[in-house]
């Protein structure tokens, strides 16, 4: 039996039929599910979500996000990942969920590939140099000042090396993978998803000069605010995080173990590309319109 654990969003509209759908295809495919505890609750059967330890995989059913907090359920554990998406851009998952059946039957025959991408691990330390939080990341962490309508200063440091100080709203701390999430967005370069590196890119930087730096999976990278809003907000791959008073620190590395994502042969980095992010060119229009 393959011991596959399931976690979904309840607020896509579909999972119910979802997870009807997986019920009737996991006895014949061998495989035994266990349910996160909402989605046990609301299923009523299969086993219950404990022990992440012991899964031979993950199902996770909804959009980015929710992968993103299924790789923190599992972390540091080096179980894969396989994602249905639910919602609209599904960047990181493998396949929608009309083709819930086909990835299924395709998993359970090991017609699949696992492919390992680099995670984050940040630690919030304070005014001691004391741990005070941390987190596993898949995408990013973001140090930046919340809903204030000000620029703040961003001393941020490689290995104990000065970097540089970011005039800016914030500054994005990515994985690869997360290169094509908020980095982007904030004028950072896309990279291929299995390479090894820390993308650190400035929000709003309020000098011109001033531009992402790709650093080695090696670095140790410290950010340190002044001269800005007295608490600022970290937060991790957009879910998760805490506040940074005064005199902490935030820092950041390569987690241990990283993330396993299921994918099938046939498909790529760069079609993905070109289907969600229009890498395919200008939509031809019609002219007798």
């Amino acid at each position: 039996m393959i011991r596959l654990g399931v976690v979904g969003h309840p607020g896509y509209a579909g999972l119910p039929g979802v997870l009807r759908t997986l019920g009737e295809l996991a006895p014949a495919l061998g495989l035994e599910l266990r349910f996160e505890r909402e989605l046990h609750d609301a299923v009523g059967t299969g086993a219950l979500l404990e022990d992440p330890e012991k899964l031979d995989a993950l199902l996770t059913l909804g959009g980015d996000g929710t992968l993103l907090r299924g790789a923190r359920i599992i972390a540091p554990h080096p179980v894969p990942i396989l994602g249905i998406n639910l919602g609209r851009l599904g960047f990181l998952t493998c396949c929608p969920a009309g083709q819930l059946s086909t990835a299924l039957m395709r998993f359970a025959r090991g017609d699949c590939v696992k492919e390992q991408r680099m995670a984050l691990n940040a630690r919030v330390l304070d005014t001691r140099g004391v741990d005070r939080r941390q987190w596993f990341a898949m995408n990013d962490v973001v140090l930046h000042k919340g809903g204030f309508a000000r620029m703040v200063k961003i001393a941020v440091s490689a290995n104990g090396e000065p970097m540089a100080t970011y005039a800016a709203d914030g500054v994005v701390l990515s994985t690869p993978t997360g290169s094509t999430a908020y980095s982007l967005s904030a004028g950072g370069p896309v990279l291929y998803p299995t390479l090894e590196t820390i993308v650190v890119t400035p929000v709003s930087a309020h000098t011109l000069a001033i531009r992402p730096v790709i650093l080695p999976s090696s670095a140790e990278v410290t950010l340190q605010a002044s001269d800005g809003p007295a608490e600022l907000l970290v937060t991790v791959d957009g879910q998760v995080g805490t506040s940074v008073g005064p005199g902490e620190t935030l820092s950041v590395r390569r987690a241990q173990g990283g993330v396993f994502i299921i994918r099938f042969p046939g498909t790529s980095f760069f079609a993905t590309m070109r289907d969600k992010l229009g890498w395919g060119g200008l939509v031809e229009r019609d002219e007798t319109g």
